[in-house]
C-alpha cells in the first residue's frame, strides 16, 4: 500500500517585540498596559512538551483583538528537572517576547518599541525577525 505524507507549513502571521527586563513577568505585564493603554490579562501557563520529553512551563499575558491579539510570553522558565530553559534558546538575553498579530495593521510596532523604550525598566526593546528563528515553532501557541 502507498503512503501518503501530509506536510504542513506553519504561518507565521504575527510579528515580534523582544524585551530585556529585569522584571517579573506581572510587572511586566502592567508596565506594558501602562505604557501602551493595553489590558494584557493572565492566562494560564503554557505546556509545551519536546520530543526529548522535556517539559516546559511559560508564562503567558493575552489581550483579545477584534482581528488578531496582542500576547506577552516570558522567554525563561524552570523545567521539570529544575533547569533554566528557553523558550527560544538561540535568544537567551531576551527575557520576554511580545507577538501582535493584527490583521487590520493599525498597531505600529514603532510605536510601542518608542513607548517601551522610554521606560526606565525597560533595558532593550528589538524588532526580531521570524523567519531566521530555528526555535520558531515554540512561539506557536494557538
Amino acid at each position: 500500500m502507498k503512503k501518503a505524507k501530509l506536510l504542513v507549513e506553519p504561518t507565521f502571521d504575527f510579528e515580534l517585540l523582544g524585551i530585556v527586563s529585569p522584571v517579573k513577568e506581572y510587572r511586566m505585564a502592567w508596565l506594558i498596559n501602562k505604557e501602551l493603554d493595553l489590558n494584557l490579562v493572565k492566562k494560564d501557563d503554557l505546556e509545551l512538551e519536546f520530543l526529548n520529553a522535556q517539559k516546559l512551563e511559560i508564562s503567558q499575558y493575552f489581550l483579545s483583538l477584534s482581528h488578531g491579539y496582542i500576547q506577552l510570553l516570558k522567554n525563561r522558565a524552570i523545567n521539570a528537572t529544575q533547569q533554566m530553559a528557553y523558550l527560544i534558546p538561540e535568544l537567551k538575553n531576551l527575557d520576554y517576547f511580545l507577538l501582535v498579530q493584527d490583521e487590520t495593521e493599525q498597531i505600529l510596532l514603532s510605536t510601542f518599541i518608542e513607548k517601551l523604550s522610554r521606560n526606565s525598566l525597560v533595558q532593550s526593546v528589538i524588532k526580531i525577525d521570524i523567519s531566521k528563528l530555528k526555535s520558531k515553532e515554540n512561539l506557536l501557541t494557538y
